[in-house]
């Protein structure tokens, strides 16, 4: 993990040769004359590689190389002051375009910009920053779609998107549509390999989500994962896994809701952890205090939302906890990548995924063709797409008439598949599910009746099972199906009245 000293740029810094040949590639780019000046290149390396470094070292050569001026284009505030001290690092004077600046004068003393997309975008709105000076434009997490808007008002620019996932959550705004050409950099694994990156280990559990629904971003709701997260039998399976794998390390925990992550504080406060909550509401000051806690706390864990994904770097993180799922491929990579800086005594991290995210997107290191991820999104959004409309969703309602079940919904086809591999007749999957929903009745029921009770909520549920068996089975009559419905039932009221008198204390009689 030698450092190699280069001449060519600000002779402070300490490059790494996959990052010098980085930046002369971009720089070549920059310098082709068919481009003419206006060439546009997405720039893709993995969290932790030092994108920051590297076009802040562009910024500088373009500086020293070309009469125009730069900017960099950034989403949070936080972002935009960690971009400015890493560009003065690199020997550039630079200026933050923030709420309190006004207007940028024509004859301003500043190479360089960093800024926000709404502050920059109200500042040309309202003529107060004349755009036709600017050659170069740097966009930090460009596959934010916030920044479409901004990238035409520089019409005398090149522009260099940055990312560690080129791969845009909107089908209707890919983003070889705003660039011509995507230059990579080396893979998670390479990195890995030569000690840049620690090697994670993962810890997946399966999860059933067919209570989530997907919001209007295409990401599932807030309200379904707190549902299901903030559940007893998945704060018993969080802490479960925290305890068998991350117990007494450093551990950050992403959740999709603010209630999941109190939830959870609150769980792990009890059980005498030492923990505190994060999310994007914390004020200022508190997050400061929180964030220093953490990284001086011995066995601290962060339960956090909506923060923290990017802009954040404590190389000491030992465990990433995705306790929640999504569907954005970028999001993935940007949670687990919060605990893959390697440090001189942390050569390893874990990752414990409670959202079914591997099964989702696979391993984090596993390699990905980010160029075919860039000329053909529209397959990757067609696979993602499918993964979500295969899951059979399950009223919320229903959920949470089961609280105390981990498990609630069946998966028909599979265990016919099994059964039919395993030469035992079919009707063994329709035992197989009614033992399932008996148990979930008499684990959720202090009487008979409430059992009882509790066995018609399942009542499309189980129409919804009888109808996938009879697919599986072929060509089955009205008859039968009814039948089998009729049967399943009353199977299933004899279980429930059988197992729960035979529990240590008597029931109320029916």
């Amino acid at each position: 993990m030698d450092s190699i000293n280069t001449t060519d740029t600000n002779p402070h810094s300490a490059l790494y040769d996959y990052q010098i040949r980085d930046i002369d590639t971009l720089f070549t780019q920059l310098q082709n004359p068919e481009c003419d000046g206006h060439c546009r290149v997405l720039y893709q390396l993995p969290t932790g590689g030092g994108k920051t470094v590297i076009f802040s070292q562009i910024v500088s050569r373009y500086l020293k190389s070309f009469k125009g001026k730069a900017i960099v284009l950034t989403h949070r505030k936080e972002l935009s002051t960690q971009t400015a001290s890493v560009l003065k690092s690199a020997g550039v004077r630079c200026r933050i375009i923030n709420s309190s600046v006004k207007r940028i004068p024509k004859k301003d003393i500043y190479p360089c910009y960093v800024a926000m997309v709404e502050t920059l975008n109200n500042r040309i709105s309202d003529n107060l920053l004349d755009t036709q000076d600017i050659g170069l434009v740097i966009v930090d997490e460009a596959h934010h779609n916030s920044f479409r808007k901004l990238l035409d008002q520089f019409p005398a620019a090149s522009i260099i998107g940055v990312t560690a996932t080129p791969f845009s959550s909107d089908p209707e705004l890919p983003l070889n549509s705003d660039y011509n050409m995507l230059v990579s950099g080396p893979t998670i694994d390479e990195l890995i390999n030569r000690g840049f990156l620690a090697k994670p280990r993962t810890f997946d559990y399966e999860v059933e989500l067919n209570t989530l629904t997907t919001g209007t971003g295409g990401d599932f709701s807030v309200s379904t994962s707190d549902e299901l997260y903030s559940s007893k039998p998945m704060l018993d399976l969080l802490v479960k896994a925290y305890e068998s794998h991350a117990k007494g390390k450093r551990t950050l925990i992403f959740n999709n809701g603010i209630f999941t992550s109190r939830s959870v504080t609150e769980t792990f406060m009890a059980l005498g952890y030492p923990i505190r909550h994060l999310d994007n509401k914390t004020e200022a000051a508190e997050r400061k205090d929180i964030l220093k806690w953490f990284k001086k706390t011995k066995g601290a864990i962060l339960s956090s939302v909506s923060i923290l994904t990017t802009g954040f770097d404590e190389p000491s993180i030992q465990t990433v906890i995705l306790n929640r799922a999504t569907t954005s491929l970028t999001l993935y990579h940007q949670m687990v990548g919060r605990g893959a800086r390697a440090m001189k005594n942390k050569k390893r991290f874990s990752i414990i995924d409670l959202g079914n995210n591997v099964e989702r997107f696979g391993h984090w290191e596993e390699p990905v063709d980010w160029n075919d991820v860039f000329h053909f999104p529209e397959k990757y959004h067609h696979q993602l797409s499918k993964s979500v409309q295969d899951i059979h969703h399950i009223p919320s309602e229903l959920r949470a008439s089961f609280p105390n079940s981990l498990e609630v919904s069946f998966d028909v086809l599979q265990h016919y598949q099994l059964a039919i591999q395993q030469d035992e007749k079919a009707m063994t999957v329709i035992s197989q599910s009614i033992e399932q929903h008996v148990q979930m009745c008499v684990d959720n029921a202090l009487t008979v009746q409430s059992a009882f009770d509790l066995s018609l909520v399942l009542d499309k549920e189980i129409d919804w099972r009888i109808k996938e068996f009879c697919k599986c089975l072929g060509s089955v009559t009205k008859n039968y199906r009814l039948w089998l419905g009729e049967d399943y039932r009353k199977k299933l009221r004899k279980m429930i009245e059988k197992k729960m008198y035979a529990r240590p204390v008597m029931r109320e009689a029916v």
